[in-house]
């Protein structure tokens, strides 16, 4: 009975340690970076996004010299015209600042564009990385970018160059 017990307790434990073997590392930031169409997207965001903010810091000054030429005049106003006044102010800055949100919120014009540009390029990493796997029989794949939990791996599970390869 002891054997019987012993021996499948072996082949259990066996088992995991060659399903647990089935896996295979990928340094997904590698793999977008050496992609040319990836940078060029990349520049294309930074481009737009120092564009846009160009835009909303004019629109900031704007307010910023309306409230600096108020509080020059300020104290030769009537209080019903300061307070007219520092409504508009206001109303101001809040329509910068509701523009800055449309351009870089989360549903913001730089948001939707990078979407627009990353996104076919990342279906077409995952699923290469997915082929990959799924080809030469590998059932889990570790992003060994996105998690700084991993202390160690050996370079046999490391895949990165044959997906980079396999891109290109």
């Amino acid at each position: 009975m002891r054997r019987v017990i012993f021996a499948v307790v072996a082949m259990l434990l066996t088992m995991g340690v060659a399903s647990a073997q089935n896996y295979m590392v990928v340094d997904s930031e590698k793999v977008f970076k050496s992609l040319a169409e990836y940078n060029a997207a990349l520049e294309q965001i930074e481009t737009l996004s120092k564009s846009y903010q160009s835009a909303v810091d004019a629109k900031f000054k704007e307010v910023e010299d309306v409230y600096n030429n108020y509080m020059s005049r300020r104290a030769s106003l009537s209080a019903s015209s300061r307070q007219q006044i520092e409504q508009s102010i206001l109303d101001m800055e809040a329509k910068a600042t509701q523009y800055q949100e449309s351009l870089f919120g989360t549903d913001g014009e730089l948001m939707k564009r990078r979407m627009e540009l990353i996104q076919p390029i990342q279906k077409r990493v995952f699923d290469a990385i997915e082929n990959f796997s799924m080809q030469y029989g590998y059932d889990l794949v570790i992003d060994i970018a996105a998690n700084p939990t991993v202390l160690y791996y050996s370079d046999k599970v490391n895949f990165t160059q044959r997906i980079i390869d396999a891109l290109k």
